[in-house]
Formats: structure tokens, sequence, C-alpha cells
């Protein structure tokens, strides 16, 4: 069975769903793929405990008046099947999709750093957590430490706060002298100054960053390092998170360039293959505001309405200024480099410590040698934190890019020959 879209955008979350309705009004045929079961991506995640904001409603009110956007939820790219079609499957089948025009709009995901007890039940990633909670897990009464940098933990702390947890600490790693920059800096844009007020938490510090997560069985306390002295808290939860990191797997797969950790884009947000666009978090980290001008700009942009995709540049450049802000505050700091000892495990997938991979010169050697990102999750988590300790590059991924039916992979055969 196949499929065939004028315009495929893969992602539904702001950028996503920016670059669709941008490109309705064309009377393209658009689809929009998703592996959640409704838009809005992680920064609008749904569930029984999440409170969803009216722009995400109006944006999928808008979504299910457009007659000429089709949405596959709970869908995943497999594999490449030919220069313009992939294999795809939901909870259901599988099948084959061609397409004119694609855009990227695959997010990112938390950099997760290991560090001694990482692996503890308790432990999670901070947008993790908030996911958790948003999805229906219960932290009424639970004492819960929130580490790593950036706006995230702020805001997976209200999150937990919101649903009856005691936040005892959220320990930032950044300086207090890059934190209160970062704050002067805020009146450019109200609305993040007014955010900011809503989410402060008297349990925040500053070059704080954690050192271990203490227990046995199960998580008890953690261990940080605060202004240059040791402290420990006993906690239910530990929540870290280092930033975000673009989600370019697809993308290299497709043949896209690279520039730094994110996808390459022009200012059209057309990417290195011609057809080919990228908008949102995949080209880098700077919030929803963003990703929502640069998704609008490629739905212009692939439809050929270049006039109306040039008149939002400006709206643009203003969020990639608070995007390069928001950056350059949360810099990761070099001790976040030494918090794995030998016996901390890097791949959980794999059960490799640290010792096994310190010797090594680049991420293949380290996978023939210790079969490293070769589990369930394929990299995702261990690639990410060796390229931040050791610099290595990761590798084009290879198909299947998720776990896939084997009557999915069948498919294939209805491939025509290039």
């Amino acid at each position: 069975m196949s499929d065939y879209a004028d315009l495929l955008i893969i992602g539904a979350g702001p950028a996503g769903m920016a670059a669709a309705l941008a490109a309705a009004p064309s009377g393209a045929r658009i689809v929009l793929l998703d592996d959640n079961p409704l838009p809005g991506g992680q920064i609008w995640r749904d569930g029984p405990q999440a409170s969803l904001p009216n722009p995400a409603r109006r944006l999928r009110e808008r979504l299910e008046a457009c007659s000429n956007i089709r949405r596959h939820p709970a869908t995943r790219v497999i594999a490449c099947a030919g220069p313009k079609q992939l294999l795809v499957e939901d909870d259901e089948r599988g099948w084959l999709i061609g397409y004119d025009k694609l855009i990227l709009c695959t997010g990112a995901r938390e950099l997760l750093l290991p560090f001694p007890g990482w692996t503890l039940p308790g432990v999670t990633g901070a947008g993790g957590l908030q996911a958790l909670i948003k999805g229906g897990l219960p932290v009424q009464g639970e004492r819960l430490v929130i580490a790593g940098s950036g706006p995230l933990l702020l805001a997976s702390a209200a999150t937990a706060r919101h649903n009856g947890a005691q936040v005892l600490r959220i320990a930032e790693q950044a300086p207090l002298a890059a934190v209160a920059g970062f704050a002067a800096h805020l009146p450019r844009w109200p609305n993040k100054l007014m955010q900011s007020f809503t989410l402060f938490d008297r349990h925040y510090r500053s070059s704080t960053h954690v050192l271990a997560a203490l227990g046995t069985e199960r998580l008890e306390g953690v261990r940080l390092q605060q202004h240059g002295k040791i402290v420990e808290l006993a906690c239910d939860r530990l929540a870290c998170g280092f930033g975000l990191i673009p989600n370019t797997q697809l993308g290299q797969a497709l043949g896209y360039a690279v520039e730094g950790q994110a996808l390459a884009v022009d200012a059209w947000q057309a990417s290195s293959r011609a057809d080919h666009y990228a908008a949102g978090e995949c080209t880098g980290f700077g919030g929803s505001e963003l990703a929502l001008v640069e998704g609008a700009i490629a739905g212009h942009a692939a439809v050929g309405d270049r006039e109306a995709a040039r008149h939002l540049w400006p709206r643009r450049a203003r969020w990639q200024g608070f995007a390069q802000v928001l950056n350059r505050a949360f810099t990761l700091g070099a001790p976040l480099k030494s918090l794995a000892t030998p016996d901390t495990l890097v791949c959980r997938c794999e059960d490799v410590p640290y010792c096994a991979l310190a010797g090594h010169t680049d991420w293949r050697e380290a996978k023939l040698a210790s079969r490293c990102g070769m589990g369930a999750c394929q990299g995702r988590v261990c690639g990410a934190a060796v390229q931040h300790l050791f610099g290595w590059q990761p590798s084009t991924p290879r198909p299947p890019f998720s776990p896939a039916r084997i009557e999915t992979l069948l498919c294939l055969d209805d491939t025509p020959p290039a």
C-alpha cells in the first residue's frame, strides 16, 4: 500500500503545525506525520494531567478545519524507500508514502550526561519528568530535586509543584553572572519576562550541579556541588536535563547537511537537498516562538509563496536573538565533563561503563569494541553523551530508524527499482 503528498511534514510540534497551516491556503495535499497521538510536540504534550495552553488549542482547531491537511498520529518513519519516498508505520500497519516536498520538524531531545547513580529508579530527565507527570504519573507529596541547565528546569519544577510535589532544589550549573545576564536581556521579549516571574522558585541555585544519585535499589538522595561545597539532600525523585540536542538523525539519513549539531538551512529554511526543508529545534534550540515562525517560513517557501515567507524574516530574527542570548547564558561548564567515574554506565542499553570508552579515539571504534550505542535506543542517549564527553561525531543512522514489524519491512518489496 502506498500514499502520496504534495507536501509531507514530519513532526507535529509548533514548527510542524505552523508549516502545515502556512502551506494550506495553496491547496496542496499536505500530510502531517507525528509519533505522538495528538499534535503539540514535547512542549505542548497532552495527557490526563496536562494543561494545554490556548495557542496550542487554537492551532489544533485550525488544523482540523483544513480539509487538505491529513494527519497520521502515532506514526514513525522506519526507512528511506527511494529518492522521495519513505517507509512509515503506525500501530496498525506500515506503508510507503511518496512526496514532492518535505519539511522536517523533528524537534529536539534532552541531553543526559552520565554520573554515578543516574541509572537508579527514580532518576529521569527534566523534560522526561514533565512528560511523565502530564501523562498521569502521581507525584503528590514526593520530594524532588531538579538539576542541569536551562529554563526547562524551571518549567519542569512548575509542573511538578502544580501536581503536589515538594521541590527541594533546582540546581542550575550556570554561574550567577550568566543567569543574571540572561535575565537582564529579558525585557527585549516582554512575554518571556512575564513568564520568568511565574516560574520563579525560591529553591533555585546557580553554580550548582549534580555529583551523584544516592541509593541502592532506588533513589534515596542526591549529592550536589553548590557554590563549591558538597550538599546532600534526601529525595524521592531526581530529574536532570543538561539542555537540548537537535534530532538530526532522519535529516542526516535523507542527505541534509549538518552545521554544528543542527540541520543546516538557508533563509527559506531550505536544506542542502533540493525540495527538502527543516524548521524548529532540529535546526537549533530557540523555544516555541522561534519554532512557530520558522515553521511558517518553511511552509510558505515549500509551496512557492516566497513573499509571505520573506515577510516573516524580521520576526524570526527577533526570536533568533533570544535563542542566542539563551544558549550563551546556559553553556555547559567544564566540570560536567568529569561527572562519570570509571564504573559509571554510559550506555545503559548495553551496560558499557565509562572506562570501556575512555581509551578509544572515535565513536565507530568504541562501538566495535564495546557495543556502545547498539542497544534498543540506538545511541540516542549515549551518542549525545559521548559527543559531549569526548567530542566524537555520531555516525549517519542506518535503517530501520525505529523498531518495526516484519510486515512493515516487507513493504520495501513494493518499491520500484531506482
